[in-house]
């Protein structure tokens, strides 16, 4: 594979062992952990004024701090998302400024497309000509998009419930789509099965893979470097896998490394009440999540009742001074409305978790009144339009 200069490899998060890149593709072979890659810092030739000369284009405007090149990537400019400044709500939340990550530009609508340019890009690096994953939706259509830019076949297991959109993308861009039960578990234990089966299939699995949570890291860059880079005081990620949330506390660290930014943002996890393993895990001093038996939100999104990776997730959270906070699937929903309503961005009701649990930090006295505040959209309405109208005739509107 062809790699950038500063990429050392692969780092396990549990056993600490590394392994070569060329040689290892997915899980540590030497204990089953999560592997990260990891860089030499000081190789890591990057500047303030570097990036203030490139265009604001793409996630690849940071290959420095990516394993692959930007001319080796699967790419379709994906990233370079706006931070949307929100007056009116930071108004009502009561703090100094709350700002939007808006995920709902990239090339399908969600932030998932950071992760699968530089998964596929590895994917594509290792020979492979077939990829998989299960996926709540808006994975699965990311991966059949970048594998059919790559010129390889996608292998897409979704539960029944995932949405129309979703379904129907992941045909439209070439993907043998198979519908598997109702729920997440279901789609993974069917896409397990499937993996098992084909010897040629190369998984795009969250956490299977290295290099997903590595492309999300970057809408952290891209928050510091439009704040002037000055890390925000807090970030609220709607938490499913957790993905999204590892990766850019990571990118905070990394950048505080280079001497890019001075300190890292509280993160916060922001779940349904329905399937809140995360906050339960977090609230009661716990190292490691307990399974939820019987999840029960309508944001499919994060509706992820075993996350694999919850350990690296609360410690994130820990270390960055954050918390987990968990609300009600209506005022989800109403989140995204209030959002579309006052400030014209349109999020999906997964996504709408971080504005309402910032609401609930606030009744809570989590804020003194001059933070800089983002909550990350990771999706746009668009993807769901029908839950939020449905939920806006419940209310009589």
């Amino acid at each position: 594979m062809e790699t950038t200069a500063a990429f050392e490899g692969l780092e396990c998060v549990d056993c600490e062992s590394t392994v070569d890149a060329d040689a290892e593709s997915h899980r540590c072979p030497d204990c089953g952990g999560i592997l990260d890659p990891s860089y030499d810092y000081d190789a890591v030739e990057l500047d303030r004024e570097t990036l203030a000369e490139r265009p604001f284009d793409s996630l690849w405007r940071y290959e420095e701090l990516l394993p692959f090149p930007r001319e080796a990537a699967v790419t379709m400019n994906e990233g370079a998302t706006p931070l949307v400044e929100c007056p009116t709500l930071a108004d009502e939340l009561g703090v100094g400024r709350l700002l939007i990550k808006d995920e709902g530009r990239n090339p399908t609508g969600t932030f998932k497309d950071r992760g699968q340019t530089v998964a596929v890009t590895a994917a594509d690096g290792h020979g492979a000509t077939d990829v998989a994953l299960a996926s709540a939706g808006n994975a699965g259509q990311a991966a059949a998009a970048y594998a059919g830019r790559a010129g390889m076949q996608s292998h897409v297991y979704v539960p029944s419930r995932s949405g129309f959109t979703n379904k129907a993308m992941i045909n439209v861009h070439g993907g043998d789509m198979n519908v598997v039960g109702g729920r997440i578990g279901e789609a993974v234990a069917a896409f397990e099965e499937g993996l098992a089966e084909h010897d040629d299939w190369y998984s795009l699995q969250t956490f299977a893979t290295p290099y997903r949570h590595e492309g999300k890291k970057t809408m952290f860059y891209e928050i510091a470097e439009r704040l002037e880079w000055e890390s925000p005081d807090v970030i609220s990620y709607p938490t499913g896998g957790g993905v999204g949330l590892v990766g850019m506390y990571k990118a905070a660290r990394e950048l505080e490394t280079l001497g890019l930014t001075d300190d890292v943002p509280s993160f916060y996890a922001a779940q349904a009440s329905g399937c809140a393993p995360i906050v339960e895990a977090f609230e009661a001093g716990r190292d490691v999540h307990e399974p939820v038996d019987h999840p029960d939100t309508i944001c499919g999104g994060i509706e992820i009742p075993d996350p694999g990776a919850s350990p690296w997730i609360l410690e994130a959270l820990r270390e960055s001074d954050g918390g987990a906070v968990a609300t009600d699937d209506p005022e989800i929903l109403d989140a995204a409305i209030e959002v579309a309503k006052r400030e014209g961005l349109e999020m999906a009701p997964t996504c709408a978790a971080a504005v309402s649990g910032l609401f609930e930090l606030a009744d809570r006295g989590a804020f003194d009144g001059d933070e800089t505040v983002v909550a990350v959209n990771t999706g746009t309405g668009n993807k769901e339009a029908d839950v939020l109208r449905s939920h806006l005739m419940s209310k009589g509107v």
